[in-house]
């Protein structure tokens, strides 16, 4: 029997919480069929001015309703996500894109950020008017998306933003193959730019150096917690025979696992907003929310394999598509890279 729209609601707070309504609201916007890219891509429009921007006083909402698309549907989250984090960046940016609180967003742009570096592939941007040439990796959805977000290169050693149109007759997808088992609708794939018109956002090496960068990150956190969350709910299912003692240990300890991410993004949300996210503080914010949170998600994905055994992930679509998922969502993380660069930060004059 699937949930109910409000059972896949994750909010950080109480569920007396004012945001609640909302969220319901949104889980039952949410499309019903998996795999539905056209209707992911329209919420995302949809519901592009009903995300509070980070570090604006209603963070802990912003990564609530992010954290409830991850709880239904992970493509969807993948989708709406670098949606919702470019509006931010333009935002941030001073572009003149209304992403005001509260607008209906239902006319206008769909965003992708492609921001990955990858050997063998690399743009270059030159010219004035600028023009973008070359190559770039892992561009999510870039050919359902009308506009990217995209770093190119300015000279040898530093990197600029672009707002890019995707339809431009310049810009042209690679066929490689897509073999993923997780996200498998959700294609990422090369793009190559030919003398394609751009915008410049900001000064060379600004995407990276701004605040928002690391607010940014923690987005796709709270999709992983939402997911993570929604798996949990699975464990805790009557599963056809009593729960044993293992069964409960399992249950147990993966609720403490969210517990600790749910409260530290509660936290973090409060920091953000109370200005205590910006420069390097908000980097080690980014860095140990990010792996917390992955950590938790790893915990609850180990925990559901060994608690439910094979029988949902070859019988229930939706749990093998969300564990499928969320283990290649995951690799979004760095793993001990970015443990390594957080501890790099620390030793440099950070503070836990």
């Amino acid at each position: 029997m699937p949930d109910a729209p409000s059972d896949r609601v994750v909010g950080l707070r109480s569920p007396a919480s004012p945001s609640g309504p909302l969220l319901a609201e949104l889980a039952t916007a949410c499309p019903g069929r998996l795999g539905d890219v056209a209707s992911y891509v329209a919420l995302a429009r949809a519901w592009s001015g009903r995300f509070p921007l980070p570090a604006g006083g209603r963070t802990a909402l912003r990564w609530e309703m992010l954290a409830t698309l991850g709880a239904h549907d992970l493509q969807l989250a993948r989708t709406v996500e670098p949606h919702v984090d470019a509006l931010a960046i333009l935002a941030e940016a001073g572009a003149g894109v209304d992403v005001s609180f509260g607008g209906d967003g239902a006319t206008g742009e769909t965003y992708g950020v492609f921001a990955s570096e990858t050997p063998g592939h690399r743009l270059s941007a030159d010219g004035d008017p600028v023009r973008l040439t070359g190559d770039k990796a892992w561009c999510s959805l870039g050919t359902e998306l009308s506009s990217g977000l995209v770093t190119a290169w300015v000279d040898d050693t530093r990197r600029g933003l672009f707002v890019v149109d995707l339809r431009h007759p310049g810009v042209h997808a690679s066929d490689d193959p897509w073999v993923a088992r997780g996200l498998r609708d959700v294609r990422s794939t090369a793009l190559s730019f030919d003398a394609v018109a751009a915008t410049p956002l900001g000064a060379p090496g600004w995407y990276l150096e701004r605040d928002g960068f690391a607010h940014g990150g923690l987005g796709v956190a709270a999709v992983w917690y939402g997911a993570a969350v929604a798996l949990w709910r699975r464990l805790a299912l009557p599963s056809g025979r009593p729960p044993d003692q293992v069964a409960r240990m399992h249950v147990g300890r993966a609720h403490v696992s969210l517990q600790a991410a749910r409260a530290l993004l509660q936290e973090t949300a409060g920091e953000l907003d109370a200005g205590r996210g910006d420069g390097a503080a908000g980097a080690v914010l980014a860095h140990t929310v990010r792996a917390a949170v992955a950590g938790a998600a790893e915990d609850v994905l180990a925990r559901c394999e060994h608690g439910l055994g094979p029988a949902p992930l070859v019988a229930e679509e939706e749990h093998a598509a969300r564990v499928a998922d969320l283990r290649l969502y995951l690799r979004q993380h760095h793993a001990e890279r970015d443990e390594a660069a957080l501890g790099a930060l620390l030793l440099d004059g950070g503070r836990p």
